[in-house]
């Protein structure tokens, strides 16, 4: 074990230590109240009508050129989880596309592949245990986010776990989870429809919204079928609510133009839940194997009734896997599906509150499944619900590459607490990165204690936050700006991450390994150290893509100098510069928002 963190911090420089206090305190109030974060006690999950308070949109520069490194960073920050400065470097000069199109074209390591070797089946006493299965394909996530060279497709498959939501909550089934998390993986660029119809056959999903082994109904004995995964799928994964017109708006009925148009109604639901009847285990696998393997049709247990829902009509007698493919079909092609899709990915990448024209050049990038770049490269298949073109739409949103001077004040995102702190360990060229010795992230769900967020976590269907949420009370809020990450970042969890983020920032977490893991690279930083302004200005480049405010910097600047560095002790001293300046680095409004 490394040495408590509290006591190696405090024998460094105990005016390091109240430098810290002082001026950590303003930074987490400032994050909760920042403007370009928010949202209300509402749980609408449409797209609110805009404030009219709002400036109107700045007309998009069109342009994807990574022309410094400040915009790098910003792309990088949108697109995966950072960069370090050597990577900047780099990518300076090129075109976003560039990146894209290699990211697109980096093939999926699977997680089942991975998590199989070490559950070791074919051991009786180790196929009925459940201790060691409790956290590989999280190890496998954290590990792969931060050091692995696909950060766009574990962004999307982060992001779409947050849409298409189901979880193990008592992890104890890696096989499981891995199994799911690999068909949202391996669709990631591909095609919306093939990750509803695949997640469908999950027994994952299956056991979590309890239609598996889900029978026909009886109307001898009154049983009807389980409705659960009929009313989430449309609510949740796909149409949503009301009908959205494709910038995300509510559609109206002449003379009420307040009130949406209801996308489906009770029978939908109860004609829907006649299709996922009769699914199962597959009775072909032994032991765990049937959690890793598509759940199988059972037509002696399916409803043979007539179905039908929203515009799709199954005939009585039609088989079980046909009336899946039918549905999955029908729910996919309804018109809902592109704005609905359209504005959460927007949201999970780049903008918290995405303004109706962003929505509508994504959505029709969804629809077309085609985008074409400003500089003429084509991403997409041209198959409508193509995730490459919308990925491509997203992040190559002219919007995005405006000067600060130019953004709109709902522009940017609200960056929840797993992706700053990868943010950060990719930043920082951590070494030896090996989740597995790292018991802190065995279980990161505290606010209190550490990020308040577990990836593949949710503690409901609805994810960590609603995607219409705007935070009462809060700059933001006033301007009818949705944030939903600011329903998991507050006053209580600034703290909680601040604290969570210095044990690892100063290299003082627990571990269970002989050898030091997720161990900083400072090399860098301990250079400029001695040029406090200077460090400063390399911090706000590496974590804020060079959006640091002005007074930010000077608050870190007098903290760090307060730190003496003295002739007997320099690599320390300079060490504790380094660090307190990243500790107040990561907890400042500019780096929780970036924009």
């Amino acid at each position: 074990m490394r040495p408590n963190i509290t006591n190696k911090f405090m024998t460094r420089s105990n005016q390091a230590k109240l430098s810290l206090l002082k001026y950590l305190l303003p930074f987490g109030i400032a994050i909760v109240m920042s403007a370009c974060g928010g949202g209300s006690s509402s749980s609408s999950e449409q797209t609110p009508t805009p404030s009219p308070q709002q400036p109107p949109e700045p007309t998009p520069v069109s342009t994807s050129l990574l022309s410094d490194k400040a915009t790098a960073q910003r792309f990088m920050a949108f697109a995966g989880f950072g960069a370090t400065d050597a990577q900047l470097e780099a990518m300076v000069g090129t075109d976003a596309t560039d990146w894209l199109t290699q990211q697109f074209a980096m093939p999926y390591q699977s997680y089942l592949e991975r998590v199989l070797p070490k559950l070791e089946v074919d051991q009786p006493e180790t196929r009925n245990s459940t201790a060691s299965t409790q956290r590989y394909q999280l190890e496998m996530f954290w590990d792969t986010a931060i050091a692995g060279q696909d950060p766009l497709r574990q962004r999307m498959l982060f992001a779409l776990s947050q849409i298409v939501v189901a979880n193990d909550n008592n992890r104890k089934n890696a096989h499981r989870e891995a199994y799911y998390l690999d068909q949202l993986g391996r669709n990631a660029f591909g095609n919306y429809q093939d990750i509803l119809l695949d997640i469908t056959y999950t027994p994952l999903m299956g056991r979590y919204l309890t239609y598996l082994n889900n029978r026909k109904g009886d109307p001898v004995s009154g049983r009807l079928p389980d409705e659960n995964y009929a009313r989430e799928i449309l609510q949740l994964f796909s149409i949503g609510l009301v009908e959205l017109n494709m910038d995300g708006s509510l559609k109206t009925e002449s003379g009420s133009p307040d009130a949406g148009i209801e996308t489906y109604d009770n029978d939908d639901i109860i004609n829907l839940a006649r299709v996922f009847t009769g699914l199962t285990f597959d009775p072909a696998q032994r032991g765990i194997g049937a959690y890793y393997h598509p759940m199988v049709m059972i037509d002696e247990r399916h409803s043979t009734l007539e179905k039908h829902f929203l515009n799709t009509q199954i005939p009585a007698q039609t088989d079980g896997t046909t009336s899946i493919q039918l549905a999955i079909e029908g729910i996919f092609n309804h018109p809902n599906v592109a704005p609905f899709m359209a504005r959460q990915l927007i949201q999970r990448f780049t903008t918290s509150h995405p303004s109706p024209a962003y929505i509508e050049r994504v959505a029709n990038a969804f629809e077309t499944g085609q985008f074409i770049a400003d500089n003429g490269v084509s991403f997409g298949s041209a198959s409508r619900g193509d995730l490459t073109a919308t990925l491509a739409a997203i992040l190559l949103e002219p919007s995005l590459f405006l000067p600060t001077s130019e953004t709109a004040t709902s522009a940017g995102k609200v960056r929840e607490p797993v992706l700053r702190f990868i943010h950060w360990a990719r930043a920082f060229s951590l070494g030896n990165v090996n989740s597995a010795a790292e018991t802190q992230l065995r279980a990161t769900d505290s606010p209190s204690k550490s990020l308040g967020q577990r990836p593949f976590g949710s503690p409901s269907v609805f994810n960590f936050y609603r995607p219409g949420y705007i935070a009462p009370s809060t700059q933001s809020g006033e301007l009818g700006l949705t944030a939903p990450e600011f329903q998991v970042v507050n006053t209580g969890s600034a703290i909680g991450f601040v604290n969570f983020m210095t044990a690892y920032i100063t290299n003082n977490t627990r571990t269970t390994s002989d050898t030091d893991t997720f161990v900083p690279n400072y090399s860098q930083e301990l250079l400029l150290a001695s040029d406090p302004p200077a460090l400063v200005e390399h911090l706000s480049m590496l974590l804020t893509g060079g959006r640091m405010t002005d007074d930010t910097k000077l608050q870190i600047q007098q903290a760090i100098e307060s730190i003496g560095v003295r002739s007997t002790d320099q690599q320390a001293d300079l060490l504790a510069r380094v660090e307190l300046g990243i500790i107040m680095a990561v907890s400042a409004p500019s780096f929780t928002v970036i924009y």
